[in-house]
């Protein structure tokens, strides 16, 4: 990627479609998808896996050290993720580790150590970073910063539907309850709490589809 390319930052709470709407970006400007959000959930499947105590600092950061993680295209514009070479891609799409994902990324040793790798991946620019903190922490110098929004109840049909097209259970209301809750937790939280950059452009995508808040994006930056 050329040093002039920009970053594009897209923050908001789960499940407003921020995955969906960075893919879709980053194919129309060409550019790298930046899924941060997988990287904190594999992060909280090996910190499940070795049973750490987020507490102990000590054992946390051997753990982290050893982490080696991958992130590649696939043939649909999606993001497969490697954790110490396993490919753990459906392991980490679960409400469950979503959750668990909430609570890791709000230790500052997970932060530094991911952040530090995000910064590293979008050093040259030329990325589409989506995430919670991307445009407030990580990225606060990227031209262009999007805060994607959708109401709860929205965002847990959205959930359910995506679920159940990858053949899994899905209870609208445990997901609901767990939307809720990841909210407070996220937006509450003292490190990088979950909000909008200063400069951050909000859209509320409750009743747009992905093509039309792509499109309005787009025209944001004077590319459509």
């Amino acid at each position: 990627m050329a040093a002039e390319e920009p970053i594009v930052t897209i923050d908001g709470p789960s499940g407003a479609g921020k995955s969906t709407i960075s893919r879709m970006m980053a194919a129309r400007l060409h550019f790298t998808y930046l899924d941060t959000g997988a990287m904190y959930r594999a992060v909280g499947l090996a910190v499940e896996r070795h049973s750490i105590d987020l507490a102990d600092s000590a054992a946390l950061k051997g753990c982290l050290d050893a982490i080696r993680l991958e992130l590649l295209p696939n043939a649909h514009d999606d993001v497969r993720v490697f954790l110490n070479g396993e490919d753990v891609s459906a392991a980490i799409r679960t409400p469950a580790m979503a959750m668990v994902a909430s609570r890791v990324s709000a230790n500052p040793l997970v932060r530094e150590k991911l952040t530090e790798l995000q910064r590293a991946i979008g050093q040259h620019g030329g990325i589409v970073a989506e995430g919670r903190d991307m445009g407030t922490v990580v990225f606060p110098a990227a031209p262009y910063k999007f805060y994607l929004d959708a109401s709860p109840a929205e965002r847990a049909r959205r959930r359910c539907e995506q679920l159940r097209q990858k053949g899994q259970e899905a209870d609208y209301q445990e997901i609901l309850d767990q939307i809720v809750k990841r909210d407070y937790d996220d937006s509450k939280r003292a490190l990088a709490p979950l909000k909008p950059a200063a400069d951050a452009v909000i859209i509320d995508s409750s009743a747009m589809d992905p093509e039309a808040v792509v499109a309005f994006m787009l025209r944001h930056m004077g590319k459509a």
